[in-house]
């Protein structure tokens, strides 16, 4: 059975009843029976679809000869195109006076936006033909621009940690304003949806809120989601002190350990941020599974079940927790080792930070253990926990004994 709407669509409704007799087309359910009175409906689930056009100062069979050499129908069976997942024809855009290669991405993750303009260029070189920005067709999914920025970002060996600097890096090497502006709030999927600050969200709420929201008479926010946010500050603090070395002419011979050892910092600070989150709300699940009904043998049986997924959930925030910490130990090793000794104290509070952190995920891992029915799980978890407890311990130790080395 196709999966192609184009081949499931093929013939239109008058073409069913043909479609019917044959054994592909078979339902899975019911009758290969005709209906004409009932109509026809498709529904599906697809992977995000891009609709991204390479602008061309030259004509439109030109633009439609480099399509058909890179869409992956090619121009036939036996011509097949370079780029899969890539559908593709040549137009004139007559408002903009050029012509364009307009193209359908129907998988970014198989062939991304970058691939597609980089083979349109390539082959506009060898026609002698200028390119002169490319166009995206509505909404966009911020992985897929991200890939292309990370694409660039390794092609010329650039340090960008941002991911608003990564989309303008974008924007500027595919031309994507080169028709009109490319405004990322209002083109970017995730940023289209992002709520407008009323949110129920910890960490979109300011630092006062947030305190106050944990000293408030209630379960959650807890010491798990203040673990996190206190991890989060000391990767924070991390690479603070990294970016305090980093482009500085006295420093400059550790540019390139700078650039190794700051982004560990960045992309740990983000994840541990999203676990301010990720343990309120597993414990919030696990407060909604007490509260299912319990008359029945049944409903007793499944609400006991609810609840020793949510405790195993609750626990698994803490233990994500701590070995995300446990990994920014050697970079701040390092850190403490070359970075700024101005920042001395930074690094020092850095490393008692993370160190809290994973106290909290241990005890958070503890009092939900002592719930937990299943002796195998319990015993593991807490043999790891224990075990990511003491390397946090001694990761800090080894942070401040290189910091108070290194003097004033």
């Amino acid at each position: 059975r196709s999966s192609d709407l184009p081949a499931v669509r093929s013939g239109e409704y008058e073409a069913l009843p043909e479609k019917l007799q044959k054994p592909e087309w078979a339902p899975d359910f019911g009758p290969a029976t005709f209906v004409p009175s009932w109509g026809a409906s498709a529904t599906g689930a697809r992977k995000f679809l891009l609709a991204y056009n390479i602008n061309l100062l030259s004509t439109k069979e030109l633009a439609h000869r480099i399509a058909l050499d890179i869409r992956e129908q090619g121009r036939g069976k036996d011509q097949p195109g370079r780029l899969k997942k890539v559908q593709g024809i040549g137009w004139y855009l007559d408002e903009a006076n050029l012509a364009q290669v307009s193209t359908n991405l129907l998988d970014f993750e198989v062939t991304p936006l970058h691939a597609v303009y980089e083979e349109v260029c390539k082959e506009a070189k060898a026609l002698d033909l200028p390119v002169v920005g490319s166009q995206l067709v509505g909404l966009v999914p911020l992985k897929a621009l991200l890939t292309s920025a990370d694409h660039y970002i390794q092609k010329e060996k650039l340090f960008i940690l941002e991911d608003e600097h990564k989309i303008r890096l974008v924007i500027s090497r595919l031309g994507l304003d080169s028709l009109a502006p490319f405004n990322p709030k209002e083109r970017i999927i995730e940023y289209m949806v992002q709520d407008d600050g009323s949110s129920s969200s910890l960490v979109s709420q300011s630092l006062q809120a947030f305190v106050k929201s944990v000293g408030a008479r209630t379960a959650a926010p807890g010491g798990g989601s203040v673990a996190a946010a206190v991890s989060a500050m000391g990767a924070a603090l991390g690479c603070m002190v990294g970016q305090m070395t980093y482009g500085k002419r006295q420093f400059e011979e550790l540019d390139g350990a700078m650039r190794a050892l700051i982004p560990p910092f960045h992309h740990g600070m983000m994840a541990l941020l999203a676990m301010v989150d990720a343990d309120s709300n597993a414990f919030s699940g696990y407060m909604a599974a007490m509260k299912l009904p319990k008359a029945t043998t049944e409903e007793k049986a499944s609400r006991d079940a609810a609840m020793q997924e949510g405790l195993k959930a609750a626990i698994g925030v803490p233990m994500s927790l701590a070995q995300k910490v446990n990994t920014l130990w050697s970079p701040l090793e390092e850190m403490a080792k070359h970075g700024n000794i101005a920042c001395k104290s930074d690094i020092q509070v850095a490393a008692k930070a993370l160190e809290t952190g994973v106290f909290g995920a241990y005890f958070n891992v503890l009092i939900n253990l002592k719930d937990i029915k299943d002796e195998e799980f319990k015993t593991q978890m807490s043999d790891q926990v224990s075990s990511l407890l003491e390397e946090a311990k001694r990761g800090s130790a080894a942070v401040l004994e290189v910091v108070e080395a290194r003097g004033q």
